[in-house]
């Protein structure tokens, strides 16, 4: 049955797209004042077709781990404070990993404010989420530093590598990176910190995110463009290019939440290691996709950087 929901979730998102487009009528939405014409077409009748799929009966189980027990504002402001941090050190050497970086900072200052200004329906827990899924990912950057290998998800020894070999340009190293975290660390951080609260289950507030992330790709590619590759956002498909952002955003989020379900109502430890190999396979062949396609030489993005990195 979940691998089955999964699926659907995969194959049927185009479809009821489609027949959303075609069928909603406009409505007054945050889109309505947007210069980008075609994401206030494409997206209001996506976000209704993901709405449509409604969460399985995963029970609610109790936070059990140490990272944020409190689900307090504090998580958030102290995930913020490490990431500036990291970032400032990375900017100091024009690393390849302060693209992915400065992404992330930017994404988590804006679930911050979000989260603040009563933007979803339960407040500590996606302060949990956000410091959970932030620890993973200094984890697991720390290690690799370390030199220690092993454990390191695929999609993480790739994306880490091509940092490290310094032979990607900006939108690669940003897109490897991303794929890893979203699709191989976030389902094991939803289903850590659970996917069911006692009001029911939380896709309603993971869902209300994907608008959210909508407001950032252009000014978080503008800034990546003048700090650490002026490439980085020559990929200019005029008013579409945000618009398709938006469309590849919600269905990789839409595969995480099903791969937490999965992994949540699996009833057996090899069931479980099942899934996992899954999201592993899954993340790994993208960023060997990604890896292959953004070959870049370093020599010029590395000469901007040391001109202009610092902001």
């Amino acid at each position: 049955m979940t691998a089955l929901t999964r699926l659907l979730a995969a194959a049927l998102l185009p479809c009821l797209l489609t027949a959303g487009a075609l069928a909603a009528p406009a409505s007054a939405t945050a889109y309505d004042d947007d210069p980008d014409p075609l994401r206030g077409l494409l997206l209001p009748p996506l976000d209704a077709a993901v709405a449509l799929l409604a969460p399985l009966p995963v029970p609610a189980t109790p936070y059990a781990g140490d990272v944020c027990v409190d689900g307090a504002d504090a998580c958030i402001d102290e995930v913020v404070a490490r990431m500036e941090s990291r970032l400032d050190g990375l900017v100091s050497t024009c690393s390849h990993s302060a693209v992915f970086s400065l992404a992330y900072l930017r994404v988590t200052e804006n679930v911050r404010d979000a989260v603040r200004s009563g933007y979803f329906a339960d407040r500590a827990w996606l302060n949990r989420v956000d410091a959970v899924f932030a620890e993973m990912y200094f984890d697991t950057t720390s290690r690799w530093a370390a030199g220690q290998r092993s454990g390191i998800p695929a999609a993480w020894r790739i994306a880490l590598q091509a940092e490290d070999d310094r032979a990607m340009s900006g939108l690669g190293n940003f897109l490897l990176a991303m794929n890893a975290h979203i699709n191989s660390d976030f389902p094991r951080v939803l289903a850590t910190v659970g996917l069911t609260g006692p009001n029911g289950s939380h896709k309603a507030d993971h869902n209300r995110y994907n608008n959210r992330l909508d407001s950032l790709y252009a000014p978080v590619f503008a800034e990546e463009a003048a700090r650490f590759d002026p490439t980085f956002d020559d990929i200019d498909a005029g008013t579409a290019e945000e618009a398709v952002a938006g469309v590849i955003m919600r269905g990789w989020r839409e595969m995480v939440w099903r791969n937490a379900e999965a992994l949540a109502l699996a009833r057996t430890p090899a069931a479980k290691r099942l899934v996992e190999k899954e999201i592993e396979v899954y993340s790994a062949l993208q960023a060997q996709l990604i890896r292959t396609f953004f070959v870049a030489k370093s020599v010029k993005r590395d000469a901007w950087c040391a001109t202009h990195g610092a902001g």
